[in-house]
């Protein structure tokens, strides 16, 4: 389908822009963004249509917290708590990954996200081959920040760590070479692992690099409570004050987790408008705890939605993870805390503004992107119909009954890139049996190396 023109007809869009408003009707796409929303929209001459009877179409989602290059890790890094689960999994098999199986692995987890309605992530790779994640995301025709891992602490693993200097030519090379390609579709962000695999001079110089660049920054904060121990112990604070320390907290700085929290370290978070990204399948299955969201948000702190890694979730699936962010808080908040609303916004909307990219994605609004997927009311989990007189019904039908088997379609810059099963990046067959080839010979290499 060409992304230069097209309409959408028959049906119903969650345009999420504050208004609350689910509209019916029509919409039209230009050059790869959203021109018209109405009730009709009169027929050009040759100009495609596309029938949405049945269908709701929503702004696609925004994960903020990604590991593609895990995705041939899952199932292999079970029951296990967070140090331990990458000490004797997780770093062992990144280290085991060649420029084919990191390619593999990128391809298996997008067509996931795909598959699931989301549009945009926020990646972070392992220390090497960090090119073959941006080839697999240009391919497959997601929108994504990637970022190379940064680990040169003395600390880390011998297969994972390198030098600063060697790190951080490789860090700006990347940026050279990737940031705004396809389109600006693909762009790059630094990736320090966590505080603990990264020494204070590298962090430092990141802060610089950003700066100067305007480049996200992304790293793990405050996920378990073993590692905020190491870190107080490594830097004599918690580990918002280190970030802060160091000149690393701002509105470019998104951090996954952040559970394990004092009142100062909120205060920093909220008073340099720093990011968080709530993970809560992967907080949950590795024992971490649960991210206290709504004293966070009280505070005005930007927290967004991500899936984290495979091994650790064991899914890429935005439907999940909304699900759970809602309900994990009621017990605690009440019944009315994380309603079905703020909760979808928190996958859309503040996931494009922790990106800096909420002028072109998160919302179905006049001159944005036109980045969006359509759902089937008529599947089974899902089967409704809706009414433009309670837009908070659609948005409950989406948080709590929704799943990625009602995805039908998903658009990326008004190009089709997932159509019922179908990818314009591949054969589904061809991606599965790549990365399962791929895995095989990951596993070799891992326990040769371990032998």
């Amino acid at each position: 389908m060409s992304p230069s023109s097209f309409v959408f007809d028959n049906g119903f869009f969650l345009l999420n822009d504050g208004s609350g408003q689910l509209a019916r009707g029509s919409l039209r796409v230009e050059k790869g963004r959203i021109a018209k929303v109405a009730r009709a929209i009169p027929k050009k001459k040759g100009e495609k249509r596309v029938d949405l009877k049945g269908k709701l179409v929503i702004p696609g989602f925004v994960h903020t917290h990604i590991h593609l290059c895990q995705t041939l890790f899952r199932n292999f890094a079970d029951d296990l708590a967070l140090l331990d689960w990458l000490k004797e999994r997780i770093w062992p098999f990144e280290g085991a990954h060649n420029e084919r199986s990191l390619y593999a692995s990128a391809r298996l987890g997008i067509a996931e996200l795909l598959a699931g309605g989301s549009t945009t992530i926020l990646d972070m790779g392992t220390v090497r081959h960090t090119d073959s994640i941006f080839e697999a995301a240009a391919e497959m025709g997601i929108r994504a920040f990637i970022g190379k891992c940064l680990m040169d602490r003395e600390e880390s693993p011998a297969c994972l760590r390198e030098g600063t200097k060697q790190a951080l030519q490789e860090n700006l090379k990347l940026f050279e070479r990737w940031h705004g390609e396809a389109n600006d579709r693909l762009r790059y962000a630094s990736a320090p692992r966590f505080l603990l695999s990264c020494t204070e001079g590298l962090l430092r110089e990141l802060k610089g690099l950003s700066s100067a660049n305007e480049m996200i920054v992304h790293s793990h904060s405050s996920e378990n409570r073993d590692e905020v121990k190491a870190v107080r112990k490594t830097y004599g604070c918690e580990n918002i004050e280190a970030f802060h320390r160091l000149g690393l907290t701002g509105p470019r700085l998104v951090l996954a987790h952040c559970i394990h929290l004092s009142d100062s370290e909120r205060r920093i978070l909220a008073e340099t408008f720093t990011r968080v990204s709530h993970c809560p399948s992967s907080n949950l299955k590795l024992g971490s705890g649960v991210c206290q969201v709504p004293d966070l948000k009280k505070l005005g702190i930007s927290v967004s939605l991500g899936a984290d890694g495979a091994p650790c979730n064991n899914n890429l699936n935005m439907f999940q993870e909304m699900r759970l962010a809602s309900l994990l808080q009621k017990p605690a908040h009440g019944p009315g805390a994380m309603p079905a609303r703020e909760t979808f916004e928190m996958a859309t909307i503040e996931g494009a503004r922790a990106l800096g990219i909420e002028r072109d994605v998160g919302s179905i609004e006049i001159g944005k992107k036109a980045d969006l997927v359509a759902l089937d009311l008529s599947e089974a989990s899902m089967a409704m119909e809706l009414s433009e007189k309670n837009p908070e019904q659609a948005y409950s039908a989406v948080v709590y009954s929704g799943s990625p088997a009602c995805v039908r379609q998903t658009w990326i810059d008004g190009r089709l890139v997932f159509d019922e099963g179908s990818y314009s990046g591949g054969k589904v067959r061809e991606i599965v049996n790549q990365a399962l080839s791929e895995r095989k010979k990951l596993l070799s290499r891992l326990n040769r190396s371990l032998n």
